[in-house]
């Protein structure tokens, strides 16, 4: 039973392929194109709307050269969301539960940031490592305190994402096996298994799009202290 429970953040496949990649191509599929009407449909609307006010609250802080990446944060950010709420549905497969993909997003474009940091500003960005006033004795210890913090960064952005999303699905299997068993036992104590199931599904979407937005706000934040 332990080992069923985790079954489900296992990549599946089928005749040996592994259907991870159709899981990341799919979300890309569900939205529609632009048009390029003056008139266009509710959705299209409402996609434009979110998009801009998402790329405009978080690109806020930013210098004019930090808003070249605001269509790469706007579209990281609809897809992580994609794959967050479709993993919510029955007989899915949420790829955002796997550390290895949320490193592989990770790591590079928190890489990016580093480089154009060292590339514009070398000065500021290697003064992030050393804070103003420090005293001698602690120089050569804040140093190495400040440079593995900053190559946890990666590591705590994947991780985040991956627990958060793991824990969930974790507790929503526990709750609904719980629910399930004890329908024909106790069908009162069921009733509000499954009334705490709902609430905590609920809670789940919120996470799964808080989740996403975190994700992108740290990489600008990371992105502002370079630019």
């Amino acid at each position: 039973m332990i080992l069923s429970f985790f079954d489900q953040f296992a990549s599946p496949s089928y005749l040996g392929i592994p259907l991870i990649a159709l899981a990341l191509t799919l979300p890309w599929v569900m939205y529609p194109k632009p048009s390029t009407q003056w008139l266009t449909n509710r959705v299209l609307t409402l996609q434009g709307w979110f998009i801009n006010r998402f790329t405009q609250q978080l690109l806020l802080p930013l210098n004019t050269q930090g808003h070249t990446w605001a269509a790469l944060f706007a579209s990281l950010m609809l897809f992580l969301i994609s794959l967050n709420m479709l993993g919510l549905l029955p007989y899915t497969f949420t790829p955002t539960t796997q550390l290895s993909l949320n490193m592989g997003l990770a790591v590079p474009l928190w890489l990016a940031t580093v480089i154009i940091g060292m590339r514009n500003q070398p000065t500021v960005a290697l003064g992030h490592l050393l804070p103003e006033g420090t005293p001698t004795l602690l120089i050569p210890v804040l140093i190495i305190i400040e440079t593995i913090s900053l190559f946890i960064r990666p590591l705590a952005l994947g991780v985040r994402l991956t627990a958060n999303l793991t824990a969930g699905h974790l507790l929503i299997q526990l709750i609904a096996t719980a629910a399930f068993v004890l329908a024909p036992l106790m069908p009162t104590v069921a009733i509000l298994t499954a009334t705490l199931l709902f609430l905590l599904t609920l809670l789940e979407v919120a996470v799964a799009m808080i989740q996403a937005y975190v994700f992108v706000l740290l990489l600008s934040l990371y992105l502002q202290e370079n630019v």
